[in-house]
């Protein structure tokens, strides 16, 4: 007979050994969730008497990370998680995978079910399960920014290598274009910067595949970048470049996905993720591409050559903005090459005005897409915006590579506005005459002599940049509206911004006095938790907005009390931006909004409570009236806003906690109940 599922024996005197289970948390930003995740699981696990240990993969990195030897001695492992998690390590272990919201919302349940889950062959793709709560990027999104990511350092790294060599060591030659001289120091270090620009498309195939099929899928896709960027293997003078590594990305991907359906003897199954699947995949994808995908490329470029071929004597407008289009489109890809090898072959028969047209509309995009970074700095992650530093200095040196990052992550608002700023920067170098005697493009062409008309040369460039730059920022500003729409100038009516030091929601002097807040001498002396950055000053202990917008805008200002913040306006946008990746209503009547932005001089926390409570899309539908806000500015030193997050979502999970900040009658009280969170 049969009996449930239950803790398993220790084999001898008839006695059995606490359950030991496993659980990694983590959501899409590795902050609350992650967190208050963790604590729910423990506590129902250790409520039941079963041992847990929990891995928490939050943005300040994995804590509490499970060894070989957890995994061996355990009995299950709940993946409560919204993001890619690593399962292969848990290959013959029963594992349940569930969105971060249920671990939150159900960790009862989840310990319940995880003991009769089915066990982990090790060949699935790593689980990205929504939460429910806030908006969810699609699994085709995930894949893609986990190419970019991967991509990156490569571009920066081969870029500015290739910059800097380029600088330092090169010179023009009307023979052989832009050179270095050979068997030097700084062509050493151009052919490292080149070793990086070529592993770039590679890479971005092969980790959009793995975040699609896992390991298996990672050599098909990395070949098959590899062979979308080589030409030659399909009788293509330009390969497919970025555009064509997202192609064989996705499609390595999804034919490692199907290929693991098939079923299989079982004395074959375990060679399959290491030697059947990649195998097959990368052959299959590799043929695919050279003899399906591959000709049609060829095709193009032979014809788009003969076209432009010609248009020689058409205007020079139109044949520079068209010219300015291709090299615009897909940076390094077959219409851009196809666009600079007609320009360069014609320097030979003495008609170097075409290529003058290519020259200025090469660093466009790079130039572009970094003052884009600096024109509008809260439209863009921190990592981009460092990219965008590294573009601004690829784009001196013609190295149009630079934007890629910022087009394969936008492609829908980059590329159409890398091409508008192409087009504008061909057309007025084309209408000027400007002439690029070298086969290489921007401003350094021109500082090594190598331009004539480089007054005009100089405008061109700086006036395509800067339309790439303001229509990039309309595009992005655009779509990010259309996910909040209730910010300022989207057509809502929103409050007055609250000035620094003034009252919040209506608190009067009156108000304050009897909260126990009296002049701000005695306010510098009032009690200060969590590192200093809560005080009395930054509590209250009645909210009185009645929906999320309103409740971050009031909360803004009770931040503002503390004296650093110097622009309410964009704290609440970068506020309610963070809402749009994901509710930081956290359940348990909790929320905690937080915002990494310079509208605050320094870190500052504020709490306020709700006596009716405030929808905050909480992953257990209850109102949030215990309401934190985190706000800290971009140059903040070390991960303190994360360990604050971190010991905040933890305490808050203790219900007697809870009960003592709903209970504390004035702001005085609040904070020595906060004392308790450390």
């Amino acid at each position: 007979m049969t009996s449930p599922a239950g803790p398993p024996p220790t084999g001898g005197g008839g006695e059995q050994r606490r359950v030991r289970l496993l659980a990694v948390t983590a959501c899409p930003t590795g902050i609350a969730h992650t967190y208050m995740a963790a604590e729910k699981l423990a506590q129902a696990a250790e409520s039941r008497g079963i041992d847990m240990k929990v891995e928490t993969q939050g943005s300040i990195g994995a804590e509490n990370v499970l060894d070989d030897n957890d995994v061996r001695q355990a009995d299950g492992v709940i993946v409560a998680a919204d993001k890619d998690v690593d399962l292969s390590r848990f290959a013959g272990k029963r594992v349940l995978t569930v969105g971060v919201a249920e671990g939150i919302r159900h960790p009862e349940q989840l310990i319940e079910r995880v003991l009769s889950a089915p066990v982990h062959t090790g060949g699935g793709a790593p689980t990205a399960l929504a939460s429910g709560g806030g908006k969810e990027r699609s699994a085709g999104y995930k894949a893609l920014m986990n190419g970019v990511s991967y991509m990156i350092p490569f571009v920066v790294v081969g870029g500015l290598l290739i910059a800097i060599s380029l600088s330092l060591g090169g010179h023009t030659d009307p023979s052989g274009g832009l050179v270095i001289p050979k068997d030097s120091f700084w062509m050493d270090v151009n052919n490292i910067g080149v070793i990086g620009f070529t592993l770039m498309v590679p890479i971005l195939s092969g980790y959009i595949a793995y975040a699609i099929g896992d390991r298996p899928a990672l050599v098909p896709g990395m070949i098959g970048g590899w062979i979308a960027n080589t030409g030659e293997l399909y009788d293509s003078k330009a390969g497919a470049g970025f555009i064509g590594a997202i192609v064989t990305g996705f499609l390595a991907g999804y034919l490692v996905l199907w290929i693991k359906k098939v079923k299989v003897p079982k004395f074959v199954q375990p060679i399959m993720p290491i030697i059947v699947i990649p195998i097959v995949a990368t052959t299959a994808l590799g043929l695919f591409f050279i003899y399906v995908i591959g000709k049609p490329i060829s095709w193009v470029f032979e014809h788009l050559t003969d076209w432009l071929s010609g248009m020689t004597g058409t205007s020079a407008v139109l044949l520079g903005a068209i010219l300015g289009l291709m090299i615009a489109f897909d940076m390094g890809g077959p219409v851009n090459k196809t666009a600079f090898l007609f320009g360069a072959g014609l320097i030979a028969t003495g008609n170097q005005t075409v290529m003058g047209m290519c020259a200025a509309a090469i660093p466009v995009m790079p130039l572009g897409q970094g003052l884009a970074t600096l024109l509008r700095r809260r439209l863009y992650s921190e990592q981009e915006r460092e990219t965008g530093f590294a573009a601004l200095f690829m784009g001196c040196f013609g190295i149009s590579e630079g934007a890629i990052p910022f087009a394969a992550a936008r492609p829908a608002q980059v590329i159409p506005a890398n091409m508008l700023g192409g087009a504008a920067a061909g057309a007025i170098a084309g209408v000027a005459g400007v002439e690029d005697a070298v086969p290489h493009g921007g401003p350094i062409v021109a500082v090594l002599g190598a331009v004539s008309g480089v007054p005009m040369f100089f405008v061109a460039v700086v006036i395509g940049s800067v339309v790439t730059a303001l229509t990039t920022v309309a595009l992005v500003d655009v779509s990010e509206r259309r996910g909040v729409p209730a910010l300022a100038g989207a057509g809502a009516a929103v409050p007055e911004p609250v000035p620094v030091g003034a009252s919040v929601g209506g608190a009067t002097e009156s108000a304050k006095s009897v909260a126990g807040i009296g002049s701000s001498a005695e306010a510098d002396e009032a009690g200060e938790v969590l590192s200093g950055h809560l005080t009395e000053r930054t509590v209250r202990v009645r909210l009185d907005a009645t929906d999320k917008e309103a409740a971050i805008r009031e909360m803004a200002g009770l931040l503002a009390r503390g004296g650093r913040v110097v622009d309410a306006d964009e704290l609440v946008a970068a506020a309610l931006r963070r809402e749009e990746q994901g509710t930081t209503g956290l359940g348990e009547e909790i929320a905690i909004p937080h915002a990494k932005t310079d509208a605050v001089s320094a870190p500052v926390v504020g709490f306020a409570r709700s006596d009716e409570g405030v929808e905050w899309d909480s992953p257990d539908g209850t109102k949030a009236r215990l309401v934190f806000m985190i706000a800290v500015p971009e140059a903040a030193a070390g991960d303190e806003h994360l360990r604050i997050l971190s010991l905040l979502s933890r305490r808050l999970m203790d219900a007697g906690f809870r009960e003592r900040l709903l209970a504390a009658p004035d702001e005085a009280a609040v904070v020595e109940v906060l004392r308790e969170v450390g």
